[in-house]
């Protein structure tokens, strides 16, 4: 199936999807209780710790990491590690500002126009802020208004254009609470995309991409084919009545597809993207399927990933593999994730949940190759 050639900025009308229920489900793969690949980066009885991201800088061995001390909104704990995320540092200080966030914190890798590479922190609702480091993140600024307007999972990616150098686009969403000081709940999601010029210093007044009261997409997370010459989009789906989404752009986000469907192992929230350099795709997401079809899908409400190509994606493909990373006890309430892949064709994968029934969530990440995972799978057949 090819991807659309009509590309529409807005898609005002009722959603044109396609119901894709392959008739096979991928192979799947169990690392819950493979605790030598577990790695816990921070935990403190009684504190609820979650929403974390992560930045691997380009040594191929530092990574950073941010998180809320509370479910999206509390104080932005920052920690780096120096191996490879195998050992982590203690909390370090932090600007004055990053404990007012109000919501999940994301970092970014950007690269002005005169090549000059930092670090951005996005803290969202309203206003959305930014704060900047010099120097990979040895000191901080203070979080400040990146201009008069906010939402919800500010910013899901932040993706390098081809269109010049420095340029970014960045994709969030909001339900009408928080694009404006005082905005009020509708039934309408909609979502938003913003593009940097100077390498994510500023950023333009958002504009709609999509908007609908029937499927609620939000949570972007930004793939770029193979090639270079297309972007996708994978959206959760929050009315919980459909799978998730995909949208494509082959203008370099200015235009973009009607939103269509992806498979049900696909399906979840808050999927984060790398490839692997064998050119296989890792995605880690939170298995969260629409309510019709939860009832015996495989590691509903947990941390899992998903293994496989852009043409999977393309085609309406089921995809290689579905792993579960960690068994999430409170059944929802996890994998807000970081994907970093290493010089060594290690992933490592970083999330919150609750890994303990009836304790409080914490941060940890899960180290794995996709030749281990295929060594596994073969083991099966």
């Amino acid at each position: 199936m090819r991807i659309m050639n009509s590309l529409l900025v807005i898609v005002w009308g009722p959603l044109a999807t396609v119901a894709v229920e392959p008739s096979t489900y991928p192979t799947t793969i169990d690392l819950n209780d493979q605790s030598e690949r577990q790695v816990v980066i921070d935990r403190e009885s009684g504190q609820y710790l979650g929403h974390p991201t992560t930045c691997l800088l380009e040594d191929g061995k530092t990574i950073l990491c941010v998180y809320p001390k509370g479910h999206g909104g509390g104080a932005i704990v920052y920690k780096r590690s120096a191996d490879g995320g195998r050992t982590w540092s203690d909390r370090l200080p932090t600007p004055t500002s990053w404990g007012t966030s109000k919501e999940v914190p994301t970092l970014h890798r950007v690269i002005d126009p005169s090549g000059k590479k930092r670090i951005i922190m996005w803290s969202g609702l309203y206003p959305a802020r930014l704060a900047v480091s010099e120097n990979d993140g040895d000191t901080w600024s203070e979080l400040k208004p990146a201009g008069d307007w906010g939402g919800i999972v500010v910013m899901g990616f932040v993706e390098a254009l081809k269109t010049g150098p420095g340029h970014y686009l960045a994709m969030f969403h909001d339900d009408g609470r928080f694009f404006t000081e005082k905005g009020k709940r509708t039934s309408t999601f909609k979502l938003f995309k913003t593009l940097s010029l100077d390498g994510g210093l500023t950023w333009s007044y958002p504009e709609v991409v999509y908007k609908s009261s029937e499927v609620n997409l939000c949570e972007p997370g930004c793939i770029r084919s193979p090639d270079g010459t297309q972007l996708a989009v994978l959206l959760r789906e929050n009315a919980r009545k459909k799978n998730s989404h995909v949208i494509f752009s082959k203008d370099e986000g200015k235009t973009w597809s009607a939103p269509r469907e992806v498979p049900l192992a696909l399906t979840g929230d808050r999927h984060t993207a790398k490839y692997a350099p064998d050119g296989r795709l890792f995605v880690s997401f939170r298995c969260i399927a629409p309510t019709s079809k939860r009832a015996g899908r495989p590691f509903e409400g947990d941390w899992v990933a998903w293994v496989g190509t852009w043409e999977d994606i393309v085609q309406q493909r089921a995809g290689q593999y579905v792993v579960r990373l960690k068994d999430n006890t409170k059944s929802y309430d996890t994998s807000y994730p970081g994907v970093e892949v290493l010089p060594d064709d290690t992933i490592v994968t970083t999330t919150y949940g609750h890994w303990v029934a009836g304790q409080a969530p914490y941060i940890l990440s899960v180290r794995l190759k996709l030749s281990e995972l295929d060594a596994i799978a073969k083991r099966k057949d």
